[in-house]
């Protein structure tokens, strides 16, 4: 058993530090003894767009919350009703909470299980969601372990694909469930809203269903050059041309079978009205840009936000023109990734070399604790790295 544990802490807006806590232990965050679940050596844990909400302000959560909810780690303490795992396994830690034993979780909706927060059907790692620690640590508790923690079949062969696997956590299922909500298959056309991290695993896992045309928007050059040299189309949202203009310049017609949102609430306007936070642009757009019979997911985070301008927004309440898509008969779908629906198919497809592209068109960088901070910076202002923190200097260079 080590000394302590360095994680990631939360001082309020703009402001991550690296500090010493407490080591984790095999209790819940009631008190409650977890003979069911692990203590597990972080090899890596991402910083997600997510946790930009919580760095900015939008999200609140309480200072001092230990940051970070998607992990990799190696089993190094098993509790005693642990049946399937062991000491020295490699695993994937998917960013749900998820008790494996309610109704939610029996039908496998895992991302609102109804006993791993006493507030709400939802539970998540270094959120606001049920007092679950985050894993931006050298060591992370993880409680239901058997059911929750996606085992690695073969250690060497996981670490020399961790930068892919690393992604399993959170953001490459996420990006696929917004595909399947979507109802994306072989030959569809599809449009991405976002080229952050999670719209570009979104355009990697399109290409591994065999999409046809995949159409990234976003404001950034740089994030668009990286899905463009991978086989995408892009548009650059900044210009003044009406998206689904722009999408029939590509395609010779206006709309695409699907359309997912991977933007959420801090989307802003096209053209000249770039600079002007817009937070229902996003959704509006996806809306806009689906064929009538075809289907939005909808992934971007939704919710109260109090840097929003308007107190509906601050509220939750968003201005969508459901009126101007009723009349196409849409599917929309939206909320949480139930990661544990996908990953292990995910998985399996990184360690066949299904998805050689992947730390490509993500730009992964593998960054030490102490860098956190200011990769937090970074990261805010624009950086179009997947900034994957190596804790104990376990990733090959």
């Amino acid at each position: 058993m080590a000394d302590g544990n360095r994680a990631v802490v939360f001082h309020g807006t703009g402001n991550m530090q690296v500090d010493t806590v407490e080591y984790p232990k095999l209790v819940m965050p009631n008190g409650k003894k977890a003979p069911h679940g692990v203590i597990l050596r972080i090899v890596a844990t991402n910083i997600c767009g997510s946790d930009l909400h919580i760095y900015r302000g939008s999200f609140p959560v309480p200072e001092g919350m230990r940051m970070g909810h998607e992990m990799t780690g190696e089993v190094v303490e098993v509790g005693s009703d642990v049946e399937f795992l062991s000491e020295g396994d490699l695993v994937s830690v998917p960013f749900n909470v998820a008790c494996g034993r309610c109704r939610n979780c029996r039908a496998g909706r895992t991302e609102v299980c109804e006993t791993t927060n006493p507030d709400t059907a939802c539970a998540a790692y270094g959120f606001n969601l049920g007092n679950w620690d985050g894993g931006q640590s050298e060591y992370m508790f993880v409680p239901y372990a058997d059911f929750q923690l996606l085992r690695f079949p073969d250690r060497d062969q996981a670490m020399e694909k961790i930068r892919d696997l690393a992604l399993l956590s959170d953001i490459l299922p996420t990006a696929f469930h917004g595909l399947m909500e979507a109802g994306a298959k072989p030959g569809s056309t599809v449009y991405i809203a976002g080229a952050g991290p999670v719209g570009r695993c979104g355009a990697a896992a399109a290409r591994l269903l065999g999409a046809s045309c995949i159409i990234v928007g976003d404001y950034s050059k740089e994030r668009l050059d990286l899905v463009r040299q991978n086989g995408c189309e892009t548009i650059d949202l900044s210009e003044d041309v009406p998206l689904t203009e722009q999408i029939e310049a590509i395609l010779g017609e206006p709309m695409v079978d699907c359309a997912v949102d991977y933007v959420g609430t801090e989307a802003h306007g096209i053209g000249s009205e770039a600079e002007n936070m817009d937070p229902a642009y996003a959704v509006n757009q996806v809306l806009d840009a689906t064929r009538a019979g075809g289907a939005t997911g909808i992934i971007g985070v939704y919710g109260p936000d109090p840097l929003a301008s308007s107190k509906a927004e601050q509220e939750g309440t968003y201005p969508i023109d459901f009126g101007k898509a009723w009349i196409k008969s849409p599917r929309i779908s939206a909320g949480q990734a139930p990661i544990m629906h996908y990953n292990r198919q995910l998985m399996m497809s990184i360690l066949w070399d299904r998805m050689p592209y992947l730390s490509k068109m993500l730009n992964t960088k593998v960054i030490s604790l102490d860098e956190v901070p200011e990769a937090y910076a970074a990261f805010d202002a624009g950086s179009d790295d997947k900034l994957i923190i190596d804790p104990h200097g376990m990733i090959k260079a």
